[in-house]
């Protein structure tokens, strides 16, 4: 098991959260992908989008049906967002592009999450890698996180 994984499970478990953590060989690593394994809808499955505000971390956590409206996002967090490659990704958060969950992070990020993920229960998130989710609810999601939730998503 990976650290990254393994650090999902610890944060999980000190938010009061169960351990759903499944692990699917085929990989997870879009949301299509992550929904032929799960079972599921692409909508329910939380898509993790990491963006730049200068140095701060911004989560996305969004429906797998829809697409992040990063002017939205620039209005709530009071400055521009850029999207960020995947190596910063990767030194911030510790987790790989493809495997950002939305727990566990190296730096804390500012989260949002996705209106439309209120409607849906169970959704299922990217557990550190990107073979790996975990099963939750959207607000077991929101009390986890302390995201913002709101409309990101692109008309």
């Amino acid at each position: 098991m990976s650290d990254s994984v393994e650090r999902v499970r610890e944060a999980l478990r000190a938010a009061g959260h169960a351990d759903t953590i499944t692990m699917f060989p085929e990989g997870t690593r879009t949301a299509q992908d992550a929904a032929n394994a799960v079972g599921c809808t692409v909508a329910q499955i939380v898509k993790s989008i990491v963006l730049r505000a200068g140095e701060q971390v911004v989560l996305v956590l969004t429906s797998g049906a829809n697409r992040v409206d990063t002017a939205k996002i620039a209005k709530a967090v009071g400055q521009p967002v850029k999207s960020a490659d995947g190596r910063w990704v990767r030194d911030v958060t510790g987790f790989a592009i493809g495997g950002v969950a939305p727990v566990g992070h190296l730096s804390p990020p500012r989260v949002f999450i996705d209106a439309d993920l209120m409607r849906l229960d169970p959704v299922w998130a990217a557990a550190g890698s990107p073979r790996h989710v975990f099963r939750t609810g959207a607000a077991d999601l929101a009390r986890m996180t302390g995201g913002e939730i709101t409309d990101v998503k692109e008309e």
